[in-house]
């Protein structure tokens, strides 16, 4: 029964310190674009396995 008088408060402040770390999050920008990084892996500048930027042709449109 004894733990009960330390495990309750220290659970407390547990949800408290989980709550504000959430709430800063928010704050701060974290969760503004969830989708943006993905895409702008998958769009990158086309690139040889090399490294070395690929020609593309005159008449050849960028989609």
């Amino acid at each position: 029964m004894e733990s009960v008088y330390l495990l309750i408060p220290v659970s407390v402040l547990l949800v408290f310190g989980i709550a504000f770390a959430f709430w800063w999050s928010v704050r701060s920008g974290q969760f503004d674009d969830l989708e943006g990084p993905g895409f702008k892996i998958l769009m990158d500048d086309d690139k040889a396995p090399g490294g070395h930027a690929v020609k593309k042709d005159p008449g050849e449109e960028k989609v």
